[in-house]
């Protein structure tokens, strides 16, 4: 079972590398990158093992199906360091409000750097942790910055035409920010089995949600259940 399981994340992953550099290919505005994060058997053990504690959810594949669209900053760092902190299968023992529910590395489906390249971490259908409540069905998009590093013209760019995108291949509902996500508390769509399991955040900020939603208002997706 092992084997088959780390064929198809194998498949998966080079089936996401097809879709976006054939994509890019067509759209100016969407640069991908291709730079995965080690998805290997003891990811895939953490992330199923998450999928049953953390959301109620037995599954035989860490895979979702994606209807939301969750923007994030990184708080600080560069490309290399924060793909470097993502590509570690374990959170760091520092963050043991997240540790004590999971052991399993925070990451993100996209990480945008400044200049607005998207880099894709993880295929969009493979699990990531990156949102109380809401990872089994949520795409994570970080961008490079944070309160010392406002968020640039070019990332508003990159996450719109990223939206557009992924809206393309996915049925897609919700695009929200990650300060956004505690309205959804208490609704169907939360599943997560420990109620006081909960941190507030800020990110990517109101101003940066206002300007990537007014470069897709086609689209029509909600910030709201």
């Amino acid at each position: 079972m092992k084997y088959f399981r780390s064929l198809f994340i194998v498949f998966l992953c080079c089936l996401a590398c097809l879709n976006v550099k054939s994509y890019g290919q067509n759209s100016p505005a969407l640069k991908i990158v291709q730079k995965p994060v080690i998805y290997n058997e003891k990811r895939t053990q953490l992330s199923l093992l998450y999928l049953k504690q953390r959301h109620g959810l037995d599954q035989k594949l860490p895979v979702i199906r994606p209807k939301m669209i969750v923007l994030h900053f990184t708080g600080s760092g560069t490309l290399n360091s924060n793909f470097n902190y993502f590509n570690k299968e374990e959170i760091e023992n520092a963050r043991s409000v997240n540790k004590n529910q999971s052991s399993l590395n925070v990451s993100a489906h996209y990480l945008v750097d400044r200049d607005g390249t998207v880099y894709q971490l993880i295929p969009d259908t493979l699990f990531a942790r990156h949102i109380i409540g809401l990872n089994y069905m949520a795409i994570g998009v970080e961008n490079i910055g944070g309160p010392d590093a406002p968020l640039t013209d070019a990332q508003v760019k990159a996450n719109a035409a990223l939206v557009k995108y992924l809206c393309s291949r996915h049925k897609i509902d919700y695009l929200i920010g990650h300060s956004e996500y505690a309205i959804f508390r208490n609704t169907a769509l939360w599943k997560e089995t420990n109620s006081g399991y909960y941190t507030g955040k800020v990110d990517p900020g109101k101003d940066f949600m206002q300007k990537v939603r007014a470069l897709v208002p086609e689209l029509k997706l909600k910030s709201k259940p």
